[in-house]
């Protein structure tokens, strides 16, 4: 047996985000000979027991699909995270160790403090990043150019997105559909475990639809408004 911890935060609804990384990993592997039980670490990050005569190259995969969580930073590295808090003059990113991204780390994406960066980019607590460690001794980092550029993208493209953590894909789904939403969207993107993109239609309005979906949705909500 392999055990390996993954960059998957286990949050709010314990139980439904469980199942949900049961799901998911079990999905994963089942063109494998491996079998996985699942616990949570001390710090909330979702451990997996891998069995089976597969099992070391499937905990590699897994390792190296949804990354792990590391406390050893190197300067100039680059490492997944999740978004931890978001403060008036820092965004801080948990890798496995919490990474302060200062406010003159976030120019690349423009003009602003911290929060009006992250409101901007509809950034929310959870969302999955990559980020580079320019001070390992003081745990201090930047978005990679990478990771810029997908948020331009987003905010530079024709559709408005909304940005919705600790809820499943199903239950977002859900929750448009109930509000008469469905036909508003071209669909629903799972960027974590918890964490989904809903990409609206060019005439549909993303505000508009999180006032609507808001009272269903249990977690966050962000808003990136197209600019064109």
């Amino acid at each position: 047996m392999v055990t390996v911890k993954l960059l998957l935060k286990i949050y709010g609804n314990r139980e439904r985000a469980f199942h949900s990384a049961e799901v998911l990993i079990s999905n994963e592997l089942k063109e494998l000979d491996a079998s996985a039980k699942f616990s949570v670490s001390d710090d909330n990050w979702l451990m997996v027991d891998v069995s089976g005569e597969d099992s070391e190259f499937a905990s590699n995969f897994l390792g190296s699909k949804f990354g792990m969580p590391v406390t050893e930073l190197t300067k100039n590295e680059v490492y997944s995270g999740v978004i931890d808090h978001i403060r008036e003059n820092e965004i801080v990113v948990d890798v496995g160790t919490l990474i302060s991204i200062p406010q003159n780390n976030l120019t690349i994406l423009g003009a602003g403090n911290a929060k009006q960066i992250a409101t901007r980019f509809g950034m929310i607590k959870h969302l999955p990043v990559k980020i580079e460690v320019t001070d390992e001794a003081a745990k201090i980092g930047a978005f990679t150019k990478a990771q810029a550029d997908i948020w331009w993208g987003w905010k530079k493209s024709e559709q408005d997105r909304v940005i919705a953590n600790a809820v499943t894909r199903s239950e977002l789904k859900a929750a448009v559909k109930r509000t008469g939403h469905a036909r508003d969207i071209y669909g629903i993107e799972r960027l974590g475990l918890m964490e989904h993109m809903i990409t609206c239609r060019e005439t549909s309005d993303g505000p508009g639809i999180v006032a609507a979906i808001g009272r269903s949705v249990k977690g966050e909500l962000g808003v990136i408004k197209a600019s064109t």
